[in-house]
């Protein structure tokens, strides 16, 4: 693990004629990340169910917001955002999640946990690549390395579903989502790069409604909201390899300053990187082989 020495948005780099997507950035850490970018200078743009919310949350917030509707986890959503696209982003942040929420199914048919938090940001950031000229970023948790990848059922049709065994499985899906994008940008000569953050444990609404949701008692296991975007901002904006992982630097990685971290093993197999790859383009009906 390599420390940052105490890295706050204070030391955010001049960002001015940059161009920021960041997804479910309408609360939580989304939206903290999306103040401090704008302030530093970034045009932001926030891609959000809820138009109408978001622009109340940055109303009368210094900087360049730009509010667009997206929905992850409706695939019409996600390709109408990207058709609509035109110009650079320099940095895509895919944020928008849930956590261990029950069994339910979008329009798609897809398990909605799973379309959240993995299979509308990987078509979103295929479809947007062409776009991209600096780096995509990945919201991860620390929670992937306990989970799971059944590449024979990724959207929960045969197995009895769970709703924490699914979160983690879909962190650990965006883990390896990373690791097999940096690969074809490297093979391609992208200067594209594609970095993970990992907030730690972060006291937000995120798991209000979950028996996980007792660690939020305990602030001394956990960040606050404005300390888990620290990762987030670092893995936007400084110098990192492609396929870092950025996580708070303290025990376990639940709490502290950003740093350059590792993923759990599950997370650095490149032959299941490769397959989870091809059974997700199959399943969203992506052109992204």
């Amino acid at each position: 693990m390599t420390r940052m020495t105490s890295w706050t948005a204070n030391d955010l780099p001049d960002l001015s004629g940059r161009t920021v997507v960041i997804t479910g950035a309408g609360r939580g850490l989304g939206l903290i990340t999306a103040r401090e970018l704008a302030r530093a200078g970034a045009r932001v743009v926030l891609g959000v169910r809820d138009t109408g919310k978001a622009r109340a949350a940055v109303s009368g917030l210094p900087g360049t917001f730009d509010i667009r509707p997206l929905d992850v986890s409706d695939l019409a959503s996600v390709r109408a955002f990207a058709d609509s696209w035109s110009g650079d982003i320099d940095i895509l942040i895919n944020n928008a999640g849930v956590m261990d929420i029950p069994a339910a199914r979008t329009a798609d048919g897809l398990d909605l946990q799973t379309a959240t938090n993995y299979t509308g940001p990987f078509l979103l950031t295929t479809l947007l690549l062409e776009h991209i000229t600096d780096r995509v970023v990945h919201v991860t948790s620390e929670l992937h390395k306990q989970g799971r990848i059944d590449l024979d059922d990724l959207d929960w049709r045969t197995r009895k579903h769970n709703g924490m065994q699914a979160y983690q499985a879909s962190k650990l899906a965006v883990v390896l989502f990373s690791l097999e994008l940096q690969r074809r940008l490297s093979d391609a000569g992208s200067p594209v790069r594609s970095v993970l953050a990992s907030p730690g444990i972060a006291r937000t609404s995120l798991a209000a409604h979950s028996r996980s949701n007792v660690v939020n008692r305990f602030t001394f296991l956990t960040n606050s909201p404005e300390s888990g975007a620290l990762s987030l901002l670092y893995a936007a904006t400084q110098d990192v390899p492609g396929n870092s992982y950025i996580g708070p630097d303290g025990l376990g990685g639940f709490r502290g300053s950003p740093a350059l971290r590792r993923p759990g093993r599950a997370g650095l197999d490149p032959a299941l990187a490769r397959r989870l790859w091809d059974a997700t383009a199959d399943l969203v009906g992506a052109v992204a082989r």
